[in-house]
């Protein structure tokens, strides 16, 4: 019988997604499922990106350019010089979703064999990303116990090797929310001109930080031009995850020419979701606004409510609508396994995500769960109450 891969077999699992079939399951019993475990927004995509699709009148539905759309380049470009973020058309790559974005910037940065150091605990899929790309990644373990900040500088030059090729960071971050400062961004920067590395940062959140904190692009630092590549995305910040468009956006002439190789070998982006996205760049600033306060007011909301439970330790995120929790379990897959398989609160439960998948270090956040904090208040107050409750079950079992 012919094998799959080595590759293959070598790639994880998403913690997010696998516990799918026990909530297909809940739902046949007829249970609630609240949904704390996908980063899905509720916020309604803006009129003007689906009016845009509505209204048009193609008759051949043909390629884009590899790069994608020069208008949307174009207005992109300016979108990002109006928000302080210094870029031309020339920089900017459109995608298939950030993910493809990610896959352009490992394939065009690193080669097999090549290392990458990502502070964890991280997005799922840098682990899936780097093992399709043959790369190894270097975690550098960051803490609940400190707000997932970012670690000392000395922790990662010391995992610096000559296979170290690239440091990647999510800023905001998924799944912890944190938000990276200035100063801990001019770190990086100095730590990578040091050496020599590029700075994938993935900046997907960037409009959504709270507490009148600000968030700083690696775009912006002086002297980092041919060292820094940002990814992006329309997913989160219109609230059109289906429509998988993002970018990499980068100063450096070679990563570009280079990336593009990539976009040429997949063809184009697709052609209406880049209508609605070009679109959506004419987004009201009172549209994020709201949105911003709502993402605030529902953060509050969950991370107080934790904050009752004994037992459990909630860092209180900074930007994004993530945060990871810690809680009085020894085995955080098992137990939401359980909460879908074997419980349920008057007919109701919740799925959360498992951290440990969040970390490529083993035994590593095995009693830590990623929330996403997407759901209505009053949706987020039943879910921790139905959480409470089955800690408490699940305990004394």
């Amino acid at each position: 019988m012919p094998q799959v891969s080595q590759k293959g077999r070598q790639m994880p699992e998403s913690p997010i997604r696998k516990l799918v079939p026990y909530a297909e399951s809940a739902k046949k019993k007829g249970h609630k499922v609240y949904h704390l475990n996908i980063g899905q927004p509720d916020i309604k995509t803006p009129e003007v990106a689906l009016e845009a699709i509505k209204n048009n009148d193609i008759k051949i539905l043909e390629y884009s350019h590899s790069a994608g759309f020069e208008s949307y380049r174009n207005k992109l470009a300016a979108s990002y010089q109006a928000h302080g973020v210094n870029v031309n058309p020339e920089n900017i790559i459109i995608t298939t979703g950030g993910s493809e974005a990610l896959l352009f910037a490992l394939g065009s940065t690193l080669d097999a064999g090549d290392e990458i150091i990502i502070p964890e605990p991280f997005y799922a899929n840098y682990n899936g990303f780097s093992v399709a790309s043959g790369v190894k990644v270097v975690p550098v373990i960051s803490t609940i116990d400190e707000a997932f900040a970012l670690p000392p500088i000395a922790d990662f030059e010391k995992l610096i090797t000559p296979k170290t090729k690239a440091i990647l960071i999510c800023n905001p971050g998924n799944p912890t929310g944190y938000l990276y400062t200035e100063d801990e961004i001019s770190q990086l920067a100095a730590l990578v001109k040091k050496h020599d590395l590029f700075i994938i940062a993935d900046e997907v959140y960037r409009e959504f930080t709270y507490d009148g904190d600000k968030h700083y692009s690696v775009m912006n630092v002086d002297g980092l031009e041919e060292h820094a590549i940002m990814i992006d995305s329309v997913s989160k910040r219109y609230s059109m995850c289906g429509a998988r468009i993002g970018c990499i956006v980068s100063k450096n002439k070679e990563v570009m020419a280079t990336a593009m190789k990539f976009a040429q070998a997949r063809l184009s982006p697709p052609t209406f979701e880049q209508i609605a996205s070009e679109a959506a760049l004419d987004t009201p600033q009172s549209y994020f606004d709201e949105v911003i306060t709502e993402y605030k007011e529902r953060r509050n909301t969950l991370v107080t409510a934790l904050e009752k439970i004994e037992g459990v330790k909630v860092a209180t995120p900074k930007g994004a609508f993530y945060c990871i929790a810690r809680l009085p379990v020894d085995n955080a897959d098992a137990f939401a396994q359980w909460l879908l398989e074997s419980y349920d609160n008057s007919g109701e439960t919740v799925m959360v995500a498992p951290a440990a998948g969040f970390y490529s270090t083993p035994g590593v956040g095995l009693n830590e769960i990623r929330i996403a904090y997407v759901l209505k208040k009053e949706d987020l107050i039943r879910s921790v109450e139905i959480l409470k409750d089955a800690l408490s079950q699940y305990n004394h079992r």
